[in-house]
Formats: structure tokens, sequence, C-alpha cells
């Protein structure tokens, strides 16, 4: 027997810019009724942007939500119509100045399933050709370049604690490795 749950009713609550929230009611497998909070967001991207001689280009914002300066990857959310490459491609230039001559597709992941159904593509991004970021109006970011080796560092030592960076980070790895070998 799998385990599933089946809406039988809900309601919208916030109708925001970047998401919304549903409050629902569900059926469970086992025949039991329960309330589900779910946070509705149209989805984004993660890049792994790595240059030439192994870096990564890795940006430091202030995320207000944990209220702290993070370390991450170029990153941004899906326009309505757009596809996940697309956004990568549009949110790697917007956020570091670059396009990429080779992109390869990492996979999606849920950040936080247990009460949002957004999912995150990563992508890699090599053979980087750089130019100038043009960040979102209110948009504030400074742009690294990190060591690989530094980071897998930084991520076994738990002080890059984004997930959606080591996510992507870890997936890259064997790509990276390949390309080396």
């Amino acid at each position: 027997m799998g385990f599933f749950e089946e809406k039988i009713d809900g309601r919208r609550v916030f109708d925001g810019k970047v998401f919304s929230v549903d409050v629902d009611t569900v059926r469970l497998s086992d025949g039991e009724i329960r309330p589900r909070e779910v946070v509705v967001h149209r989805g984004g991207v993660g890049i792994v942007p790595v240059t030439g001689n192994g870096e990564v280009l890795m940006v430091r914002q202030y995320r207000y939500a944990v209220g702290e300066e993070l370390l991450e990857i170029p990153a941004g959310k899906i326009e309505a119509g757009e596809e996940p490459e697309e956004c990568a491609r549009r949110e790697l230039s917007e956020e570091t100045g670059c396009t990429a001559g080779k992109w390869y597709d990492l996979g999606k992941m849920y950040p936080t399933p247990g009460y949002c159904g957004e999912i995150l593509h990563i992508f890699l991004a090599t053979d980087l050709t750089y130019g100038e970021m043009h960040l979102d109006e209110g948009e504030l970011l400074s742009v690294s370049r990190i060591p690989l080796d530094e980071l897998y560092e930084m991520i076994a030592e738990n002080r890059l604690p984004d997930a959606k960076s080591v996510f992507g980070l870890l997936k890259a790895k064997d790509i990276l490795q390949e390309k080396d070998g």
C-alpha cells in the first residue's frame, strides 16, 4: 500500500508576489481527514558556475527570512512561461554578468517539501564568458570566486548552510571530476 493524500477542500488565504498560501483539507491513505497549509511557489533555479581554473562564482547576500548574510550559488525564481534553463541563463547573467558555453542539468530538488511545493532546478555552467552584472531592482549581492575544494570543506564543516548550494556543488562534483580526469 502506498501513502497518498487526496485534497477534498481548500482555500487560498494569501496571494503574494513571490508565493501564495493555501489551507487545504485532505484525506490520508488511511481515511483520516487532516488540514494542510501549503506554500505555492512557481519554482526556481540554482546555477553552479565554474571557472576554467576550478573556482565557483558564489554570491553573498543578506537573507531577511533567516536574518543573516549567506554564501550561495547564483539563483532565482522562474517567471511565468519561462523554462528552467532559460531562467538559469538569465539569472547567471543578472547576478554574475556571465554567460556559459556549456550547461549541464544536475536535477531538481524540493527545498522544503513539508509545507512548500517549490521545485528548484539546478544547473552546472562552464566555459564562462564574463560581462557586466545587471541585478534586479532592490537586489544587493557580491560575487566571490571560491575554489571547489574550499567549498567542499565548507560543506563538510557545516559552514555552507544553504541547501541548494550544497545540493548543486555535490551534484556537480562527479561531472567536474570526469572533465578533469
